[in-house]
């Protein structure tokens, strides 16, 4: 199948990035956000995005006034009516991804292909509320989405190669990188990655300083981030969320949350939308 238009559900970081992504490859791209003044505020932010990739060489002018072209922002879901695929960047909490994908589904064309962003849900799950198993599949961008060159592609049980194939395209449009990764919780990159943030956590708990473990892995391990800042940026309750879902799925304690991490998101310290979390901002 042909995909000329997506939808693009969630005005959050995530949504934003895919919403550029897709424009600069040339999709018509409906945004739905069904609060107006968050829809409003991202839409700037977009355009703030693709005027530094100006800025920096990365992106020409005419490009970057193309690509905003080719966006429009609705609070109406009943837009999706006639796209070609949604692409759902929402909250990672299984009721509300399955409330929206059912809803959805009665909206849909049969044809219209459906992805969700999730990082660690089950894909196969997700696609069980619908009618369209076969046309269901997770597409796991990273963040900053304009910068990040990774999407993890996920079939479900029932999800057809078709599907996938077509997915694998739209990355590749996107000038991006997929990989195949299997529908376990965590998928292949969160499945890593967690169990290297917590036992960063349990490094501070155990008293040693924010900056000497950031230090340690970005000169000692050559990553370009820390990864108290980079769960700092990511927000910590979603890296809690994610944690407990990797628990929950696996049984096994490499994923048990740290304590640490479980008191500073009880507290409001989630890290850089918040203004404190491992450091202050």
């Amino acid at each position: 199948m042909e995909i000329k238009n997506i939808m693009v559900v969630g005005a959050g970081l995530m949504g934003r990035g895919i919403v550029e992504a897709a424009a600069k490859a040339g999709y018509s791209v409906f945004w739905y956000e069904k609060n107006g003044e968050i829809g409003s505020s991202s839409f700037i932010k977009l355009k703030e995005s693709m005027n530094k990739a100006v800025e920096k060489g990365k992106l020409e002018q005419s490009a970057k006034e193309k690509a905003l072209n080719a966006v429009t922002l609705v609070d109406d879901i009943t837009a999706a009516a006639d796209v070609d695929m949604v692409i759902e960047a929402i909250t990672e909490k299984i009721s509300l991804k399955t409330a929206l994908f059912t809803e959805l589904d009665a909206l849909c064309k049969e044809e219209t292909l459906f992805a969700t962003n999730t990082s660690s849900l089950s894909i196969t799950e997700l696609a069980g509320c619908t009618k369209r198993p076969d046309r269901f599949i997770g597409m796991h961008f990273f963040s900053p989405v304009p910068v990040m060159k990774l999407v993890e592609i996920i079939k479900g049980v029932e999800t057809s190669d078709q599907t996938f194939n077509t997915a694998a395209d739209i990355v590749t449009a996107m000038k991006k990188e997929y990989i195949s990764a299997p529908d376990y919780p965590g998928f292949l990159v969160n499945r890593i990655l967690l169990v290297m943030l917590n036992e960063a956590f349990n490094c501070i708990r155990d008293g040693m300083l924010p900056e000497d473990v950031d230090k340690g892995m970005t000169l000692g391990c050559n990553m370009p981030m820390g990864p108290l800042i980079l769960a700092d940026f990511v927000g910590l309750d979603v890296v809690y969320s994610v944690l407990t879902i990797l628990y929950e799925g696996y049984g096994d304690n490499k994923y048990k949350p740290c304590p640490l991490l479980k008191n500073m998101v009880d507290a409001g310290h989630l890290g850089r939308k918040t203004g404190r979390g491992f450091y202050t901002y």
